[in-house]
């Protein structure tokens, strides 16, 4: 055989071996790519599942479905719910509302296949109810006040159906005001299940409408009503400083005339504050309802006083106004001393604060 003959025939024997190779090599590529491919996939189809878990449980609590909640829980505790009353069968209507207005989009997520945890974060826009809350508690007081006074007794019941009533009907009334916050959750995997771990403080928050939040001003203005509620009264007048006590909103205005130092039942001094009050609402109304007004010596809170002598502008405290009429409040206080008083007036339900004046009257 001559060497051209030799080199076919070696070429020729060798092809197959070549091919057997080549296809070998695809093959364990192919393999390794749908191998690959498949971890993959399976990575990101759990990864997927917190973020399911995460929106399911966001769903559930858009159409206050507790029970449902309670499922994606860990923890199954759901009584963080009971202490803004969200769960009262008397305000489902009302929450139910303002709920169902909320909307959310994930964020970001943390996953970690090895142990089983992750976390998802969620931007929810829900509505603020702070405003429903003080329309609500301000025309609360006043038909309160007002059935207090014809001497009818509520019961707890019938004033909890009140107030829900209102609440319902001032979220239909006043407009919708929404709010953000982010909220991450934290989840972990058991029984092949994503659930998060607890019912968080916030999430609490977004479905009582801040609800928890105003909750202490509510009970703090209701106080301070209590403290401030007087029957006040006649001696030497002393005309008000032109910087005086001097307030306008939607509601009412309030302005002091003037002031003077008399005698109290107990035969002690008290200070006598005459103020015009006027109903700038839509509704009848009054200055036990819509005014705060205190009055402090040497940093220190001045309780009510009854004065010795009788002041008819004392009923006028908690006398019904109707819109646009304006009557003259007197509000009493008792005196430590001669010293200044420093008065501070403002709206008896001013979520956030409010609009606050003040002013310093020299009693000698």
């Amino acid at each position: 055989m001559d060497t051209n003959n030799q080199e076919v025939y070696e070429e020729q024997s060798t092809a197959p071996r070549r091919k057997k190779k080549k296809k070998g090599l695809i093959i364990f590529l192919v393999i390794l790519v749908l191998a690959i491919a498949g971890g993959t996939g399976f990575y990101f189809m759990q990864r997927q599942k917190p973020i399911s878990a995460t929106e399911d449980f966001l769903e559930n609590m858009r159409a206050m479905n507790f029970d449902g909640m309670k499922n994606l829980l860990q923890s199954s505790d759901m009584s963080a719910l009971d202490n803004a009353d969200i769960t009262s069968d008397a305000y489902a209507s009302f929450f139910k509302k303002i709920n169902e207005k909320m909307s959310y989009k994930i964020t970001k997520t943390s996953f970690h296949i090895q142990n089983g945890t992750a976390s998802v974060t969620a931007h929810i826009n829900y509505i603020d109810g702070a405003d429903i809350y003080k329309e609500t508690i301000t025309e609360f007081l006043k038909q309160i006040v007002s059935t207090a006074f014809s001497g009818t007794t509520l019961t707890e019941e019938e004033t909890q159906e009140k107030l829900a009533a209102l609440l319902e009907e001032k979220s239909g009334s006043v407009e919708d005001k929404f709010t953000e916050t982010d909220i991450t959750y934290p989840l972990i995997e058991a029984d092949g299940k994503w659930k998060i771990v607890a019912l968080d403080a916030e999430t609490v928050k977004v479905m009582s409408a801040n609800f928890t939040n105003v909750q202490d001003e509510i009970n703090q203005s209701l106080a301070d009503m209590n403290d401030s509620e007087n029957t006040d009264t006649k001696a030497t007048v002393t005309p008000a400083e032109t910087t005086s006590i001097d307030m306008d909103n939607d509601h009412f205005s309030l302005r002091l005339k003037e002031f003077r130092v008399t005698q109290a039942i107990d035969d002690s001094d008290c200070l006598l504050l005459y103020c015009d009050y006027t109903n700038n609402s839509s509704s009848s109304s009054s200055a036990l309802v819509d005014v705060q007004l205190s009055a402090k010596q040497n940093g220190e809170k001045l309780s009510p006083a009854v004065p010795k002598e009788d002041e008819p502008a004392i009923d006028n405290y908690i006398a019904e106004v109707e819109p646009g009429s304006t009557v003259t409040v007197c509000y009493a206080f008792s005196l430590s001393d001669k010293s200044d008083v420093t008065l501070e007036a403002s709206e008896a339900f001013a979520f956030g604060g409010g609009n606050v004046t003040s002013q310093t009257i020299k009693l000698q």
